[in-house]
């Protein structure tokens, strides 16, 4: 029987039991595909990672996500979190992690406190955005439970997009985003009817908040019913948010989880880039247990 470590800790916030919560496995070697999975559903959180070697020995560490149903190919907080984890570690070099993921290499960036010690970090999305098929308004209002007249269409029909993940986005009105709720049954129709979200339909609604904007992310298919700050939507946010305003890059601050009673500040920055439009996501992380499993 091996035992392995495990830390958790929560990410886009600087209050402990605010932010998203996030299981880490800073040494994952001898866990099995079936193992990880079965921890991560165990710990029921948004998600789990577990770091393993890299492949090149140029990067920092191969690291693989899970949420309570499947692997993830990049997803936000667990990459904020994992480097912050690891950077506790003495893992990173100058600041600098590189992590391998399924969706490509996720570059780390470690924010530091007055005394020097990590507390908290930024992620460069592995992809440049990339835009979906666009959706109707009665689906979007159907899913959540809110009147199709609340989902705002004049900046931008509800459409997926991705930086490394996919998400369906849909600006609404502020009252909507507070009121929303997911209809299980509806998001099932949609994912049904529609084979271009590829089995997968999440959903991220925000609306403007004054300068900043409030977000909220919807799974129930994928087992998240709710999540509390999503970096890999929200990181996403930017880079559409900015693709649609003409201008060179912009910085935009999220509020999320306030609903949950987690609340969460994600900072999202996107520019303009030869290949597109990239996108990177900050925040900080504050640590909560720490633990093993013997398997």
């Amino acid at each position: 029987m091996a035992t392995y470590r495990f830390v958790t800790v929560d990410v886009f916030t600087d209050t402990r039991f605010g932010g998203n919560p996030l299981a880490v496995f800073p040494d994952a070697r001898g866990l099995s595909d079936a193992d990880m999975q079965a921890l991560a559903t165990e710990f029921n959180l948004s998600e789990t990672t577990f770091v393993l070697p890299p492949q090149d020995p140029a990067h920092t560490a191969r690291v693989r996500i899970f949420n309570t149903t499947a692997e993830m190919p990049f997803a936000g907080h667990p990459n904020v979190g994992t480097g912050y984890v690891l950077a506790g570690l003495g893992r990173d070099l100058g600041g600098v992690l590189l992590f391998e993921e399924i969706a490509g290499l996720v570059e780390v960036r470690i924010e530091r406190d007055a005394d020097g010690a990590p507390a908290g970090a930024m992620i460069a999305a592995p992809q440049p955005l990339s835009l979906g098929a666009e959706m109707v308004a009665e689906d979007i209002a159907a899913a959540v439970g809110i009147d199709a007249a609340e989902v705002v269409t004049s900046v931008h029909p509800p459409r997926l997009a991705s930086t490394g993940y996919s998400f369906v986005f849909a600006q609404v009105t502020p009252r909507a985003l507070t009121r929303a709720a997911p209809d299980i049954a509806a998001f099932r129709r949609v994912d049904a009817e529609r084979p271009d979200l590829g089995g997968r339909f999440a959903l991220h609604l925000y609306a403007r908040d004054g300068a900043g904007l409030r977000a909220r992310m919807f799974a129930p298919l994928q087992g998240t019913f709710e999540d509390p700050a999503t970096g890999s939507a929200n990181v996403t946010l930017g880079a559409l948010l900015l693709s649609l305003s003409g201008e060179a890059e912009g910085r935009y601050e999220i509020v999320q989880g306030v609903e949950m009673g987690r609340p969460s500040l994600l900072r999202v920055a996107a520019r303009r880039t030869p290949d597109g439009v990239r996108a990177t996501v900050a925040g900080s992380c504050v640590p909560v247990l720490r633990g093993e499993v013997s398997l």
